[in-house]
């Protein structure tokens, strides 16, 4: 069909090319096919004409025969999986899923932080579920994804996993060697481990805490580093990160006051995914806050006390979620993504009923929760 005028475009038209905005943002892709809500999205944004696949998509006597193909062949599968069902011969084993490995990996730490004063860390064990885990790595969000079930007692736990979960695939965003990429989730794993020498009195403390109870609670930095030191198949970077992922590039965090270049690059990841998960995590005396909000408060850090450059990866490839993904707002309205801004991706364009809400103009919303 080629380009058409606006007032031309369709639902059911499948776009033959990226649609563009007036600053080079893609807004649509090509080969999405045009929806109602789409024609107003495009009138919003002045796009006059848009290039359109030759056919219609479900309309063509082809299209049509495609259809019905395909409608036979989904009839025949899914009559197979029925027959499936009724015959233990032909049934295949069930796969676990991203939420039954995850909570494996949550058992396993668990006894492992518990059992590490006494006895030596089971780091094999662990790294063959960590392997595990990461099969399904493509289905997790950092954004949306949030555990089915969590004791409040089992905050650190599910911290320590999902601080490994997004360290490995920070590594991987930022190209660092795979042989890397295992370590750096075991530095996610293990990084607030020192906290078992901590009293538990401190630690778990709703209230302001002293300045003594301040300088006990820093030296578990200290602490960690002391326990991975005896532990057998982890590198130096892992245990520097359990040492180092308080410190600040501008020399301002402890325990050392390290900066820039002097603190190792596993450290400089976990620093990112502590703090995520720490402030998006359900706590005993805390809220979990909204991703969102946490990226920016991420960005705000990257001046002076985060990695720029590896917060910028971070926020840029997390919030890469497809136009017509559900969120709730923080005026508790419910809309759809339809366009995010490469250069403001924590604040993008959010259709609520028909109407456009642009975060960056409507500074006092926020996106307060994924919903899918």
């Amino acid at each position: 069909m080629g380009l058409i005028t606006l007032s031309e475009v369709k639902p059911g038209l499948k776009l033959g090319n990226d649609v563009q905005t007036l600053r080079g943002n893609v807004l649509f892709q090509k080969g999405k096919v045009i929806l109602p809500k789409d024609v107003e999205v495009l009138r919003a944004f002045m796009i006059h004409q848009v290039d359109i696949e030759q056919e219609r998509t479900g309309t063509s006597s082809s299209g049509s025969k495609a259809s019905s193909a395909s409608s036979v062949h989904a009839a025949n599968e899914k009559n197979g999986e029925r027959a499936g069902k009724g015959s233990s011969a032909v049934s295949a084993p069930a796969v676990p899923s991203l939420h039954e490995e995850y909570e494996k990996m949550v058992g396993l730490t668990k006894n492992a932080f518990l059992s590490s004063l006494a006895a030596e860390l089971p780091v094999y064990e662990l790294r063959t579920q960590l392997e595990a885990l990461f099969v399904h790595l493509k289905q997790y969000n950092v954004l949306t994804f949030s555990p089915r079930v969590m004791q409040e007692h089992d905050y650190v736990y599910h911290h320590a996993v999902l601080s490994a979960i997004t360290s490995y695939q920070l590594a991987q965003w930022i190209d660092l060697p795979s042989k890397d990429w295992m370590q750096v989730a075991f530095a996610g794993l293990f990084h607030d481990i020192g906290n078992n020498k901590v009293d538990p009195q401190i630690l778990h403390k709703p209230s302001t805490l002293t300045a003594s109870e301040q300088a006990e609670i820093r030296q578990h930095t200290k602490y960690g580093y002391q326990v991975l030191k005896q532990a057998k198949a982890i590198n130096e970077g892992a245990r520097l990160a359990a040492l180092q992922h308080h410190e600040k590039v501008d020399g301002s965090g402890y325990p050392l006051q390290l900066s820039g270049t002097q603190i190792h690059i596993y450290a400089k990841i976990v620093a990112i995914a502590d703090i995520f998960h720490a402030m998006t995590l359900e706590k005993i005396y805390r809220r979990a806050q909204s991703p969102y909000l946490v990226l920016e408060q991420i960005q705000s850090e990257a001046f002076g006390k985060l990695d720029p450059a590896i917060v910028n990866v971070f926020v840029q490839r997390s919030t890469q979620i497809h136009n017509g993904i559900r969120v709730k707002l923080s005026n508790n309205q419910i809309g759809e993504i339809i366009f995010s801004d490469r250069d403001h991706p924590t604040r993008p364009m959010v259709s609520v009923e028909g109407t456009i809400i642009n975060l960056m103009q409507q500074r006092q919303l926020h996106i307060q929760e994924v919903i899918g």
